[in-house]
């Protein structure tokens, strides 16, 4: 070791605020901060740009604490260097309403970057960071202007390492070759189960070299080792990883190096040993007051930093107005003035696939957002992601905005998530709908932190035919509805699809999803839309069709089963019945109407009857539980392979099968 006498003090501290806080709650996981104290502690006192009183400034270097079990080591790190997390709150460990909730989580504690704790997350969140942080650069800085200058750190764990998100994340960084990455490997070879030899046991290190990362190795208990590995990641062009080997829960004699320290308390008996072992006093969550001063310190050199930058910006803004003005906006999170007066108008007739649309809207709306960035997971051609005024973003290209992601939907959506996290850029991903399944944890969290990320999700029904059930999505809009704080939106034409894109745009709180047709579906008249935009799609659901007198029945469609159900309203009416079509674009939206609202648009006293090409769950919301009253025609079974024309007709998905339905409702049968 090489450390003085003040930073071991502190650097115990930081352990032992760890254990006593695990110990209060009786819940958590005190090993990983007791190893890893040293490391972080060189990063955050030698290294890490930040300033406490300044969480959000925009040039910080960011911190990514992949291991988000260990919370309590970031925790301890903000309350030392003076963030908003006063002694109290880590007293309150894991408990109600406390800003130190058990793992860490964006927009709940100041410093926190990052919602973590499924493993991997942060990993490629971070990756998503550091190729926001290269496009910003390449974009806005100038010459003695160094306005985007900073680095994404990161702890990972061997967890981390062997989630396959991590592993698509860190091919794609390496590619890409972002190296503002430095990544801090806690490999401490315990997991949970024990050992980590009982299930892992490549070689790390020539893995990430391969993937073309600068890899290092040292001992996480030598200051000097670390720091210098730090310094050589920083002159590094590659993103870097270093092995830190470090001994999981150091200090506690019988429980250290084990997995016994891994995810419970130490216990009663082991704190006291452990207090002896580090020679700490038996006060509970003791801070000495010289390692208070010394590691408050951050606060004084985090204002002189801000106020350098601040200058720097000053500037830069007289010798280059345009760009800081840009900059400016892009990171407030605001849109350009007039920029949705670009939305494309579709003028009723045999119209197009959805997805086609999304791509018109989506190439008029980045002429007016230069900071809308995004691709898909290898499916641009049929997804119709392309920017086409843009090349590809790559190691050779920082200034471009067609992301190509390869086949990696998880590690897309993490990246999103990192961009989105990053701030001054909007990130967008395509895939197919039925592959929600493989980035599902990345879009939940998501949801989760309120990230303004939008997914353009194409072939959203069997409606895309031959590819058969592995392709053809059923279950997934019912979960993708029963995500909190996600709006889904399946439009039925191309008017909603540009409305979708600027709903989406205009959604800084979560995430949106785009479900989209690959089949051609008509353009309804709209009288009402402005331009591009249908501000009644924005509520979710609206009258498309209706009858000049009160409704007999209620037709509900999304998508492009709104087409069956307008035949299936002109089928009614030549036999003498009145029937209502609902375009129902947005169950989250529509939801979110005033009751007044929701019955105007769904009427009452009549019946209602629902289609879509999807699982029927949750449609009892809007048509009722009463079978005499409400109905849905749906699939509850996986689809098959065959001309889409063909599957609609055999799983009654027709306008003829939605007439028979209404008058069986009607009594008319």
């Amino acid at each position: 070791m090489h450390l003085s006498d003040l930073d071991l003090k502190a650097v115990n501290t930081i352990r032992m605020l760890a254990v006593d806080a695990v110990e209060q709650a009786a819940s958590g996981h005190p090993g990983m901060p007791m190893g890893m104290a040293q490391t972080a502690y060189v990063l955050w006192t030698r290294y890490l740009r930040h300033s406490p009183r300044h969480p959000d400034w925009q040039d910080r270097d960011r911190f990514v604490l992949s291991a988000g079990h260990g919370s309590m080591l970031l925790y301890a790190l903000l309350h030392l260097t003076g963030y908003d997390l006063p002694l109290d709150e880590l007293k309150n460990f894991r408990q109600w309403q406390s800003r130190t909730p058990g793992h860490p989580e964006f927009r709940h504690t100041a410093g926190v970057e990052t919602t973590t704790g499924p493993l991997g997350q942060g990993f490629g969140n971070g990756v998503g960071m550091a190729l926001a942080a290269e496009w910003q650069a390449a974009r806005y800085n100038e010459n003695d202007f160094p306005v985007v200058d900073h680095h994404i750190y990161g702890i990972v764990s061997d967890g981390d390492l062997m989630e396959g998100v991590a592993s698509e994340a860190a091919s794609l960084a390496g590619h890409l070759q972002l190296g503002r990455i430095i990544y801090l490997y806690d490999d401490n070879r315990i997991t949970i189960d024990g050992a980590t030899d009982l299930s892992y046991s490549e070689d790390w290190a020539d893995r990430f070299a391969a993937y073309g990362w600068h890899v290092q190795q040292v001992d996480g208990m030598d200051d000097a080792g670390v720091a210098t590995a730090i310094e050589a990641a920083q002159g590094d062009s590659r993103p870097s990883i270093i092995g830190c080997r470090t001994t999981i829960g150091y200090g506690s004699p019988n429980k250290g190096g084990t997995s016994d320290s891994h995810g419970a308390a130490l216990g009663a008996e082991e704190v006291v040993l452990t207090r002896a072992e580090l020679g700490w006093t038996d006060e509970l969550f003791h801070v000495p007051e010289d390692v208070a001063a010394h590691m408050g310190r951050a606060v004084e050199n985090g204002e002189k930093k801000v106020q350098a930058y601040h200058d720097l910006l000053g500037r830069y803004a007289k010798a280059h107005p345009e760009k800081a003005a840009e900059l400016k906006l892009a990171l407030s999170g605001d849109l350009p003035e007039g920029w949705q007066k670009t939305l494309p108008e579709f003028a009723p007739g045999k119209g197009d696939a959805t997805r086609n649309t999304s791509g018109k809207a989506l190439n008029a709306v980045a002429e007016a957002v230069p900071w809308l960035i995004g691709g898909s997971a290898d499916l641009a051609g049929s997804n119709k992601t392309d920017i086409d005024s843009s090349d590809d973003f790559l190691a050779s290209n920082r200034q471009a905005r067609n992301l190509r992601f390869g086949v990696r939907e998880h590690g897309m959506a993490s990246v999103l998530n990192g961009m989105a996290l990053h701030g001054g850029v909007i990130p967008y991903g395509g895939t197919f709908l039925v592959f929600t399944d493989y980035l599902r944890a990345s879009l939940r969290l998501a949801a989760l932190m309120g990230l303004p990320v939008v997914y353009v999700m194409t072939h959203d029904s069997i409606g895309l035919g031959e590819d058969g059930p592995t392709h053809q999505p059923i279950e997934h809009l019912a979960i993708l509805r029963a995500t909190p704080n996600l709006t889904l939106i399946r439009p039925c034409d191309g008017t909603e699809t540009a409305s979708a894109w600027r709903i989406a745009l205009e959604n800084r709180n979560g995430p949106t999803v785009l479900a989209l047709t690959r089949q051609t579906v008509p353009e309804w008249p709209h009288e009402d839309a402005e331009g591009g935009y249908l501000p009644a799609a924005a509520r979710g659901a609206y009258v498309l069709w209706d009858t000049e007198g009160a409704p007999d029945i209620v037709l509900i469609a999304s998508g492009s089963e709104v087409a069956i159900a307008m035949e299936a309203a002109d089928s009614l009416s030549d036999q003498g019945i009145a029937a209502r079509v609902v375009s129902m674009p947005s169950w989250e939206l529509f939801g979110a109407q005033d009751a007044a609202y929701r019955a105007e648009v769904l009427g009452a006293g009549v019946p209602r009857l629902a289609v879509e090409a999807a699982a029927t769950l949750g449609w009892e919301r809007w048509v009722g539980n009463d079978p005499k009253a409400g109905a849905v025609i749906g699939l509850d079974h996986f689809g098959a392979s065959a001309p889409f024309e063909v599957l609609y007709e055999k799983f009654g998905l027709t306008s003829a099968n939605v007439t028979a339905k209404a008058l069986d409702l009607l009594g008319r049968a």
